[in-house]
Formats: structure tokens, C-alpha cells, sequence
């Protein structure tokens, strides 16, 4: 998630530690390069001269030249603008206090609309809202069945009318779920470029046919600056309330999430942070950019294992591990928990400090995945007691698992050092015992 923008920062940060006082040139040379820093990843030209002036004057100003530690007062100057630049609140969805929320998701082809309207189904379902999704994309091949098929991984309901234009089906899905009482409804709309006037005049038709409480834009995070120019015709047109930024997780410039919000004044209210249907985060101004600078984003990880963890399960696996009797089952067992809260990399990433040390000896999931076959290929006796693995054993493991044994010598040796310095942190714990 701008990983480039984050690495130029760091080091020019990272230079800035190294010098003592700080002089008015040394400041204009900084800001100079974070304006470079900032084009390059591709944020709207007028966004980031916008920017530079607006913290120039705090960053000349005597707070940092007379500060004791000017590298900090800088830093965190940019941190603070990059916040206001984004939005310095979360912009939550509104609902309705009674009757059906509507909210209609517009954009490009290929910006994700259709897997971001079953993540918000499924973020609402989780929310006890009772969610419809509405299938008004009838162009595009396959839109309606990959809708439906989203909806039966989720549960929900998917309404469609075979033959119909896309304002019927919306207006008949609307009426639907009132009667049925559906909490919110989802209108998938088609694709379309903000150019093509007939299918533009046909989105202001749908909004007009359902008078949504919300109407989002969907973005594709490398679109680049051409995202804004979006943005503002989606805008005139339709009157968006906020935008879904999609695949943050990918390796582009990612200028559109510090441009977007700036130009349009609309709320980023979501960001897309993988395929699957459970990666959808709200938009956290502050945490995204503690992750650009690369403080990490505690809050969000946190987050992310309230999700998969429930209390039960905490407790138990500190009972297993405080009587040294977790297994390889057991480490199984939250290797796939960890894996629900999404990429190794990224988790470790949102850790403060780790984020360099992540860079330089990066996480892959092809590990996990090595290490979950290999426990997959042990019997139950096996995974319970290791000491039992002898070297035929072992051989069958590795050939299971698409392995060497070497693979198989190496997991359990790490199984078994971990046990070692567990039981180790377990002793210290104890309080001493005097005779």
C-alpha cells in the first residue's frame, strides 16, 4: 500500500536524523523532495503544491528551526498534513432510522464494484441490517452470475429481473425490500466511463428511481491522477456522498487515495485491501498515514484479530501455552487464523519498527503455505507428539506434502525451539520460592 511513497519518505526522513540544527535552506530542500516523493506516486498536481505551502510555513516557522530535535518536528508536521490532506475524521456510512437504506455503488469497468457491493453485504449482514444486493449491471457478460454467486458465499439475497432495463430492476428492488424488510440495499450498477452520456443519464435515472442515502464511487487505486478527473464528472452527475478506493493492497503509485478526497471534498469511506470478500477496512486517515511513514497501524491490527479471535479461544491458547502443551495441531490451528486477517507481509507491516525489517527480508505466504502442507500430510499422533517422527515418517511427510526433508527437519526444529523458549519465558514468570 504505497510502498514507494513510503520508502521515499523514510529516506528522506531518515536523512534528516542525521543533521543537528536545521536552516531555512535545509527545510526547502526537504520539502522540495517530499513534492518530488509525492508526484511520483502520482497525487494531482494542484494537490500536492496545495500541500508543500501548506505546511511550509509551520515547517520555517521557529517551532522547528529552534526545536531540539528538528528531524521530529518535521516528520510530524508532514504527518499532520497528510492528515488533513485525507480527511481528518472516518466518515462512516449513514443509515436510515427506519425503512430501507439504499446505497448505489457507480464507477469504471473493472474498478471492483461487484466484489465491493458483496464485502459491504457482508459487513452489514455482520451488523444484524438484513442486506439485499441488486443486480442493475445488465451489459456486462456474467455480472448478474458473478453477483449471485458472491451472495451465496455470503448468504445474502440477490435481486434481478431477466428482460428489464436497470431503473425498473432498481425501482422493483427497492419496493422488494421494503416489503420483505431488507435493511439496506445494494445497487450493483454497470460500468461505464464518465464520457458515455446515454449510460451516464441512465445512473442519474437509477438515482433518481431510488433516492439512495448513499452514493459511493468506486476507484481503482491505479487509475492515478486520471481518478480525480473521474471523481468530478461521477460527481456532477450523480452526486456521490464518498468513495471505495480498491485494491490499496497492489503495488501502485496510490495517488488517488491522497488525491481523491482533496479535490472532490467527498469522504473516502472504504478502502479495498485484497479479493477476498472479508478485505474491506473503513478509511482511517491517521492510520494510513502512520503506514506511509511507516509507524505501523496497531489499532488496525488489533482490529483485524478481534475479527478472527473470540475470548474463548485467547484464553485457551494461553492455558496451552502456559502448560507447555501446544501442539503442532495447535500451531496449525492459528497459523490459519493468522491467515484470515490477510497477507504476513502486510500484518507485519502495520507493527511498529517492522516495517524495514519486513522490507528487507520479506514475509512470503508461499512459506505458510509450505509449512500448512507439511502439517497437513502428519497423522493426529503425529502432530500431537513430534518425538514419534522417525525417518521414514518423516520421508512420508515430505513426499505428502510436495516437500523435502529437509523442509520437514527444519519446521519441526523450529516447533521445537519455540516449546523451548516458551517454556523459558513460562519460568520467569514464576515468582521466586524461598526456603
Amino acid at each position: 500500500m504505497l510502498q514507494g511513497l513510503s520508502d521515499r519518505l523514510g529516506a528522506i526522513f531518515q536523512r534528516l536524523r542525521s543533521r543537528g540544527k536545521l536552516n531555512e535552506h535545509d527545510v526547502s530542500e526537504v520539502l522540495r523532495e517530499v513534492r518530488i516523493a509525492l508526484l511520483e506516486a502520482d497525487v494531482n498536481l494542484k494537490v500536492v503544491k496545495d500541500f508543500i505551502a501548506a505546511i511550509r510555513a509551520r515547517a520555517i516557522g521557529a517551532e522547528v528551526l529552534e526545536s531540539l530535535t528538528p528531524a521530529q518536528a518535521v516528520i510530524k508536521i508532514v504527518h499532520d498534513g497528510l492528515i488533513d490532506l485525507m480527511g481528518t475524521q472516518v466518515a462512516p456510512l449513514r443509515f436510515l432510522s427506519v425503512g430501507t437504506t439504499a446505497i448505489i455503488l457507480a464507477g469504471l469497468q473493472g474498478s471492483g464494484k461487484t466484489t465491493h457491493a458483496a464485502k459491504l453485504a457482508r459487513l452489514f449482514k455482520e451488523d444484524g441490517r438484513r442486506p439485499l444486493l441488486v443486480a442493475c449491471d445488465v451489459y456486462r457478460p456474467a455480472a448478474i452470475t458473478q453477483l449471485k454467486m458472491l451472495g451465496e458465499q455470503i448468504d445474502v439475497p440477490v435481486f434481478s429481473l431477466d428482460g428489464a432495463d436497470p431503473t425498473t430492476i432498481a425501482r422493483e428492488a427497492l419496493a422488494h425490500a421494503k416489503q420483505v424488510g431488507n435493511g439496506v440495499a445494494i445497487f450493483d450498477t454497470a460500468g461505464r466511463l464518465q464520457i458515455d452520456e446515454p449510460l451516464m443519464a441512465e445512473l442519474e435515472s437509477i438515482r433518481a428511481a431510488v433516492d439512495p442515502t448513499e452514493v459511493l464511487l468506486v476507484v481503482d487505486a491505479m487509475t492515478g491522477q486520471e481518478a480525480v478527473n473521474v471523481a468530478l464528472e461521477f460527481d456532477r452527475r450523480i452526486a456521490l456522498t464518498g468513495t471505495i478506493l480498491t485494491k490499496m493492497d497492489g503495488d501502485s503509485r496510490g495517488g488517488a487515495a491522497l488525491s481523491i478526497r482533496a479535490v472532490l471534498g467527498k469522504p473516502v469511506k472504504f478502502i479495498g485491501t485484497g479479493e477476498k470478500v472479508g478485505a474491506l477496512e473503513p478509511f482511517h486517515p491517521d492510520r494510513l498515514v502512520s503506514r506511509i511513514l511507516g509507524f505501523g497501524d496497531v489499532l488496525t491490527l488489533i482490529e483485524r484479530s478481534q475479527s478472527v479471535y473470540d475470548e474463548a479461544q485467547a484464553k485457551d491458547l494461553a492455558q496451552k501455552l502456559k502448560r507447555q502443551s501446544f501442539t503442532l495441531q495447535d500451531f496449525l490451528d492459528q497459523l490459519r487464523m493468522v491467515k484470515k486477517m490477510g497477507s504476513l507481509g502486510d500484518i507485519a507491516k502495520m507493527i511498529p519498527g517492522v516495517g524495514k525489517l519486513v522490507k528487507d527480508n520479506p514475509i512470503e505466504d508461499r512459506q505458510v503455505a509450505r509449512t500448512e502442507a507439511i502439517i497437513c500430510s502428519m497423522t493426529p499422533l503425529e502432530r500431537t507428539d513430534p518425538s514419534v517422527l522417525n525417518a521414514s515418517r518423516r520421508r512420508r511427510i515430505a513426499k505428502g506434502s510436495g516437500t523435502v526433508v529437509h523442509d520437514v527437519n527444519l519446521l519441526i526444529k523450529q516447533f521445537e525451539q519455540s516449546k523451548q523458549m516458551m517454556k523459558r519465558l513460562g519460568r520467569m514468570r514464576r515468582p521466586p520460592s524461598f526456603h
